[in-house]
């Protein structure tokens, strides 16, 4: 539970510094295809890396391919939701900026749920050392710099 809770912590603190919009005269254009070729790499990036990282097996992967379906649609839901966010025109008002955040953080808990819903079958089905490193590399996501005690070793 601890694990949980920090990861989705953390990820709100991601999420809050992501949907930040930053001045326009401090951003150069860039065509939507462009950015969501970035952003699918990143995605791509970040599902092969915890892929790696969670050694996942050969029977495995079709729990495994659930999760990281979750992940793309996740990616995609958060996209249209932040893209609605920096579309916020420029004399909104701090209601319509409160509850435009509101809506990052409401899809980013949805994608989490969804995240734990397919994860915990994969979970299941894990060895308990692959358990133990599911736990690891979970827990440091969301805290990089964090040391793992010997008790959680």
């Amino acid at each position: 539970m601890k694990t949980i809770a920090t990861v989705v912590l953390m990820s709100c603190f991601a999420i809050s510094a992501y949907a930040q919009t930053p001045p326009a005269s401090a951003v150069a254009p860039a065509s939507p295809a462009k950015m969501d070729a970035k952003r699918d790499m990143r995605v791509e990036k970040h599902i092969r890396e915890l892929h790696d990282k969670l050694k996942i097996t050969a029977s495995e992967e079709t729990l495994w391919a659930s999760v990281a379906k979750t992940m793309h649609d996740s990616a995609d839901d958060l996209d249209l939701v932040l893209d609605k966010r920096n579309s916020l025109p420029s004399n909104a008002s701090a209601i319509d900026d409160l509850n435009s955040y509101a809506d990052v953080a409401q899809a980013h808990a949805d994608s989490v749920k969804k995240l734990s819903m397919v994860f915990g079958p994969l979970y299941a089905a894990m060895p308990d050392d692959q358990k133990k490193l599911a736990d690891q590399v979970f827990t440091q996501r969301g805290n990089p710099g964090k040391k793992v005690s010997k008790l959680e070793k």
